[in-house]
């Protein structure tokens, strides 16, 4: 009897001990769900699909502002590192909406990075995730930004060039009205009066130019265009001026080559470079244009042996209104827009303008386009006249190679 007690005893002692080791293994499991959670916590349900689809970036991070999640373009803007927000404003931001609850905007300027002075506009929005996170998205405006202070400026540059010849054209009007019996203060004035009325129009025609090749990507209606008539067109427009100061226009070069465009864009492309040349070359001094085909590209380079372009300028030298001589510029009538229309005409054919320069020794403007595929034999063109002096110019420099 004594023994079964004891037997009977020993069972209840041991469903009690398994029971409490039971009890100690769901609590340890419970605890252990816990951390896993705090460690690696879960998201609300599409937040991934929704950051994998956005084209800006997205950020989402928890109570202590770990990010948890982050599309691309988070990274790529340099917003997260280690796994935190970069950037001391947007941390500010992440806690004022989780201090007060209420979603907000803001406009920002950051750094791109510590390794350089680079900095990128910001249009972010923070609002709170679920109960526990925190959303923030950021698109990058820095290019629209950009273009709108190009805009402005453009408008404030057209406001300060019309200024000029309009000023002029009222002073030499009313200079007129006072000397209406003296001869030759009349003709002086007429003429000074004619040649700022002939500024003011080619200042208007330009902006007109430039705005119509801005407004498309391509040319519209593309032909067959005869490169050495292009050519032959923009030199006769400047022979009178370069002869007036004794420069010499030398032609020259694979003049049968044939790209797909318009002529006329063409030809205000070359003549503009043709006239930039004459412009800055000083007397008795001579421009080489030159054409050249191969590997599928048609090159026209345009060379002077003028001043030439200080490095600095050279990235700037086809903005708008940008003159490297301000005062040479204004002297000589330039509106400051036709190298932007060389490289927009250029670009909108398809090709590319490159610019050489070493001060002292002259520039070299290079524009690089598309050739046109070969006619069968009985269609190719038989009217390209030969330009004169083929053997007088130089080879096409390379960009970055100096010009003999």
């Amino acid at each position: 009897m004594d023994s079964t007690w004891l037997v009977l005893l020993s069972l209840a002692l041991g469903l009690v001990v398994g029971a409490g080791f039971v009890g100690l293994l769901f609590a340890a499991a419970s605890r252990s769900r816990r951390a896993a959670e705090i460690v690696d916590p879960t998201v609300p349900d599409g937040v991934d699909q929704v950051l994998e689809t956005l084209t800006t970036a997205g950020v989402v991070v928890d109570p202590s502002n770990n990010v948890v999640r982050a599309s691309a373009g988070a990274y790529t803007l340099g917003l997260v590192w280690n796994a935190v927000l970069s950037q001391a404003q947007l941390v500010e931001l992440v806690d004022e909406v989780r201090r007060t609850g209420e979603p907000l905007e803001r406009e920002l300027e950051l750094a791109r990075s510590t390794l350089g002075d680079a900095t990128v506009q910001l249009s972010v929005r923070v609002a709170r995730l679920g109960s526990r996170y925190v959303l923030l998205l950021a698109d990058d405006r820095t290019e629209a930004v950009r273009l709108e202070e190009v805009r402005r400026d453009f408008v404030a540059n057209i406001s300060h060039e019309l200024k000029t010849p309009i000023g002029a054209i009222s002073v030499l009007a009313d200079a007129l009205q006072s000397a209406p019996d003296d001869e030759d203060q009349v003709r002086h004035f007429a003429s000074r009066l004619t040649a700022e009325a002939g500024r003011l129009a080619r200042l208007t025609q330009d902006i007109i130019d430039l705005s119509r090749l801005q407004a498309a990507d391509i040319v519209p209606h593309a032909e067959r265009v005869d490169i050495g008539h292009v050519v032959s067109s923009a030199v006769d427009q400047n022979r009178v001026v370069a002869r007036s100061r004794g420069i010499e226009l030398a032609t020259g070069g694979h003049v049968d080559a044939v790209v797909h465009g318009d002529e006329k864009l063409l030809t205000t492309a070359v003549h503009n470079l043709v006239a930039n040349a004459v412009q800055y070359s000083p007397d008795r001094s001579r421009v080489g244009i030159g054409v050249r085909r191969h590997d599928g590209i048609v090159e026209i380079t345009v060379t002077d042996q003028g001043a030439g372009i200080p490095a600095e300028d050279l990235d700037r030298v086809f903005e708008r209104f940008y003159r490297v001589d301000q005062a040479r510029s204004r002297a000589t009538g330039g509106t400051g827009l036709g190298l932007a229309i060389v490289k927009h005409a250029v670009q909108n054919h398809g090709g590319e303008v490159r610019v050489w320069s070493l001060p002292g020794k002259g520039s070299t403007f290079t524009i690089l386009l598309p050739e046109a595929e070969q006619l069968p034999e009985a269609e190719q063109l038989t009217d390209v006249a030969p330009l004169p002096d083929a053997a007088a110019v130089p080879a096409p420099a390379r960009q970055g190679e100096p010009t003999t």
